[in-house]
């Protein structure tokens, strides 16, 4: 990520737009204002606004997962207990905004009392705060034989806190397609409605994550064991793991410098105009709805280029490849060109599936080999053009 300049005027823009701060807040409001860069991917500034502190974190990566967003803070802080602000501009419970071309988050440090969810947090360290808010919600934690209200609760030395865990469900048995492993990497076949990894420890279903659990060293103690990149739920495929720190380092860095090829195959509804080109569209959060992205001269550079290879019942089969990774950009793309990909039920409408598949991907992995995975196409695909040959 390029460095990031951000001054006091731009603090209480991003505070007015979480709707904490007025026209008639004034830059003197705002002190103690420090930058760090955690890593090359996430900045974050922390600063203090009429005695409450918050920290600012741009990182393109969050996807709105509130561990990971919570973890960035209490690592520079382990004692910054608090919460991530919701976005007040999106009904749907959000906590992602974009400010001048990055995506921002907003963490409130809380008043220094005894909140049960901080009680519990510093009780229990290997359980996160957030993760408490979680149980605390599924009525997990009971004050004097009651369910707790709310994560925020006050609570007193002679109140009895006790909490009551139900066991994670096992999925030892649970299988996916592997498509290579050896000492460094592990491939699957992702099918589609599958997680790539859980979006919190509450999420109490098999994702890939917990499959490269039972080979992967790398972040084996969180809930993204071997996650180097990912795959939207709805999305089968080719999904890399990294077994180990040193493998994990080499693969993130070619996702990040664009070192990678990758290959999708996608029935969309209509036909392409032209039957190949290069879609080179720059792709923004949606301000008015910030789960989903779209089409943005102020976006980021995004370039997919495409190949139509069949043509039946009014749809066609293309070969999409990304030059970019930005989330979505495949359905963003091929939406705004008219032609949403079947089943998209975001950028077009639903069918029995989202019908867009990881096919391949040409990556570099130890000790210098280049190799190039491949999952066969899904026979749903291949039922719809029943008389084309398709490799």
């Amino acid at each position: 990520m390029t460095a990031i300049k951000v001054s006091v005027s731009d603090i209480l823009s991003v505070l007015r737009r979480y709707e904490l701060a007025t026209d008639d807040n004034y830059n003197r409001q705002v002190d103690q204002v420090q930058r760090t860069t955690p890593d090359d991917q996430s900045t974050v500034v922390t600063f203090r606004f009429q005695k409450t502190k918050f920290y600012i974190i741009f990182d393109h990566r969050a996807d709105d997962d509130i561990d990971y967003l919570t973890e960035i803070v209490t690592d520079l802080d382990s004692n910054a207990f608090g919460h991530l602000v919701e976005n007040p501009r999106d009904s749907e419970k959000t906590y992602g905004m974009p400010f001048k071309g990055k995506d921002i988050y907003l963490f409130e440090v809380d008043p220094q009392k005894r909140r049960l969810d901080s009680e519990l947090a510093t009780k229990y360290p290997e359980t996160s705060r957030s993760t408490w808010q979680k149980y605390i919600k599924q009525g997990y934690v009971l004050i004097n034989g009651e369910p707790a209200v709310k994560a925020k609760q006050e609570i007193r030395d002679s109140d009895d806190i006790s909490v009551s865990i139900p066991e994670a469900t096992d999925f030892s048995e649970s299988e996916l397609p592997i498509l290579y492993i050896d000492d460094n990497v592990i491939v699957v076949n992702k099918p589609i409605g599958v997680l790539t990894h859980s979006k919190g420890v509450l999420n109490d279903e098999f994702s890939v994550a917990d499959f490269f659990g039972r080979y992967c060293e790398y972040h084996a103690d969180t809930n993204r064991p071997g996650i180097v990149h990912r795959l939207d739920r709805d999305t089968s495929g080719v999904i890399i793991g990294a077994r180990n720190q040193s493998t994990a380092d080499l693969l993130q860095e070619q996702f990040a410098q664009r070192k990678t090829n990758k290959t999708y195959y996608a029935i969309v509804k209509g036909v392409p105009k032209e039957p190949v080109a290069i879609i080179d569209l720059p792709i923004a959060r949606n301000p008015s709805k910030p789960s989903t992205f779209k089409v943005d001269s102020k976006g980021k550079s995004a370039q997919t280029s495409y190949e139509v290879l069949a043509v039946a019942n009014g749809l066609s089969l293309v070969k999409l490849q990304p030059k970019t990774g930005r989330t979505h950009q495949l359905r963003v793309h091929m939406a705004y060109i008219n032609t949403p990909i079947l089943g998209d039920r975001v950028y077009g409408k639903a069918a029995d599936r989202l019908y867009l598949h990881a096919k391949s991907l040409e990556i570099t992995i130890p000790i210098s080999d280049r190799k190039t995975f491949d999952a066969p196409l899904p026979a749903a695909f291949l039922d719809h053009f029943p008389d084309t040959t398709i490799e």
